[in-house]
């Protein structure tokens, strides 16, 4: 399930334990509007028979150093419930919300995560710092400067997308975020083939890979319960889908075009009909709308066998709004781990 942002501790608390109760086993947390370590930490604490990810967490503006001393407090407060998602975000935001650099974000993300990986060595006590990159230097750590050493897994993961970041992701990272655009397609015939890549690179083999994928699952048993489910989640694949880079994700499909009409209603300021431009023909391949009954077997379907993790993208915020949809979706958490 993915944490809400804006989300104060109690509430971040409140939640996780609403969660653990009805079943569900971790909690993912994106950083938007908020950072995701305080809540984490609320969330752990309230609930620690779940497991937590930062799905994603924006790593350019904090040195790999920071982010390493964050995820391995964070793997030692949790009992090894904890992985490090990291992710570029987008030029704009980079250097202009953050500004910080954004040179070759492929080559300096990779680089990225072997610093971090130097970072959790060295304070495992397995070797001293020193990590050279293109991008970073790390090569001193005094003793007194140190986290106390701990034996739980500091996992590192990275989202990627586009064919280079894939293979950066296949390369290094010990497992990936999948976009919430994807459809089957775009998974079997593009991101396993570039992770597959990518570890053949480092010889690495790709099954150690965990794939976290975000899932658009809209469940309902009348037209007018799934209809909600459906709007939002129309909304979303058009906002993600109007990045140009984007585009190929519906091209493939044979919905060329797509994106540019997304980007006319931009441009002309229409954002409240941009879901519109999402036929349900299109849906069928980014989301899965079905019956509260179903959902666990139509999930079990599609990703058995390649996602480590399923990420219910919306259920979170309506569940907030509807607290008696907790009950349904714990059933559905419960039905898909026993599966």
């Amino acid at each position: 399930m993915t944490g809400g942002n804006n989300l104060s501790w109690a509430e971040s608390a409140d939640l996780a334990r609403k969660l653990q109760g009805a079943g569900f086993s971790g909690l993912l947390y994106t950083e938007t509007s908020s950072v995701p370590w305080m809540s984490i930490t609320a969330a752990s604490m309230a609930a620690p028979e779940l497991f937590f990810t930062t799905g994603i967490a924006v790593a350019f503006p904090r040195s790999p150093m920071v982010s390493a001393a964050v995820a391995y407090e964070m793997a030692a407060n949790t009992g090894g419930q904890f992985r490090l998602g990291l992710g570029s975000q987008v030029k704009a935001h980079v250097t202009r919300r953050y500004g910080s650099e954004f040179d070759r974000p492929a080559a300096r993300l990779r680089d990225y995560v072997l610093a971090v990986k130097a970072c959790v060595r060295a304070f495992n006590r397995e070797e001293k710092l020193n990590h050279e990159g293109d991008f970073y230097e790390l090569s001193l750590l005094p003793p007194d400067w140190a986290p106390r050493a701990h034996d739980h897994p500091t996992p590192v993961d990275i989202s990627a997308v586009g064919p280079v970041m894939t293979k950066v992701a296949g390369e290094v990272a010990d497992g990936v975020h999948v976009h919430p655009l994807h459809s089957m397609h775009y998974i079997e015939n593009r991101l396993l083939p570039g992770l597959a890549e990518g570890a053949a690179k480092a010889d690495r083999n790709v099954d150690d890979l965990e794939l976290i994928i975000p899932v658009f699952a809209c469940p309902g048993d009348t037209p007018e319960e799934r209809a909600v489910y459906t709007a939002q989640a129309k909304r979303q694949i058009a906002f993600y889908g109007s990045t140009p880079n984007y585009a190929f994700q519906f091209d493939d499909l044979g919905f060329e075009g797509t994106t540019a009409k997304i980007r006319d209603k931009f441009k002309a300021g229409d954002l409240a009909t941009i879901g519109d431009v999402i036929t349900d023909e299109m849906l069928g391949h980014y989301a899965l709308v079905s019956s509260w009954d179903e959902m666990a077997d139509a999930l079990l379907e599609r990703y058995k066998g390649t996602a480590g993790r399923v990420v219910m993208y919306l259920g979170g915020p309506q569940m907030r709004k509807d607290p008696t949809e907790l009950g349904k979706w714990g059933e559905v958490a419960r039905a898909v781990r026993a599966g």
